[in-house]
């Protein structure tokens, strides 16, 4: 995992108002803390920070340049807007080389299960425990091969020297299911439409109601 070194500036206005002004500026808010230190309130350049995260995902390690001396800090949590997408503040939590952190690992899922099954993801993303300085981008799970009935649970990846599973180990990260029939599928929709309120029309009614408008 790389270090990403990012500028910094201490931030003087709080509130909404402030707030607003910081991200008119080109910046996000931010606040920094952790080992007992009193938190910080930052502002982030609001491009380089997106593109940081768009290069080293959401658990990448940041070098924080403020007031001419340098902070570890990793994203802890992140607020987007719900419509335009930018980041409208940050959370970072202060860590130091060789301490070991609790985070979130996105699963990707790699390969081809049986053409006859549908994969079914159940987790996204492991929680592990790893140095600070060594947290793995993702975890890559193998789907060769896998038939139906075939899953794979949380014990069973293989994970990076040094990083170890906190969650629960028989938790299951990928299964393949029986593929829907037609019939099934129909039958379904069927259910929804039923639980809507929406009534189907039998197709000799349909077509008659077609006639009928037409006429």
């Amino acid at each position: 995992m790389s270090e990403v070194r990012i500028a910094a500036e201490p931030r003087t206005e709080f509130g909404k108002g402030g707030a607003r002004r910081t991200r008119r500026a080109g910046k996000i808010p931010a606040v920094l803390y952790g080992h007992g230190t009193p938190p910080r309130h930052l502002a982030l350049p609001a491009r380089e920070f997106a593109n940081v995260l768009r290069g080293g995902g959401a658990n990448v390690l940041l070098t924080l340049v403020i007031d001419g001396g340098t902070e570890l800090a990793l994203p802890k949590a992140i607020q987007r807007n719900p419509i335009r997408g930018d980041y409208e503040h940050v959370d970072l939590l202060l860590v130091r080389r060789g301490e070991k952190v609790h985070v979130d690992v996105r699963v990707l899922l790699v390969g081809e299960a049986t053409r006859d099954g549908l994969v079914d993801q159940q987790v996204t993303a492991l929680a592990v425990e790893a140095e600070a300085t060594n947290i793995p981008t993702e975890l890559t799970v193998s789907i060769d091969g896998l038939q139906i009935g075939d899953h794979i649970s949380a014990d069973a990846i293989t994970l990076p020297a040094g990083v170890t599973l906190t969650g629960d180990p028989a938790q299951v990260v990928v299964m393949v299911l029986a593929a829907p029939t037609a019939e099934q599928v129909d039958a379904d929709m069927a259910g929804a439409e039923a639980e809507a309120g929406i009534e189907r029309q039998a197709p000799a009614e349909a077509a008659t109601s077609e006639v009928s408008s037409s006429s």
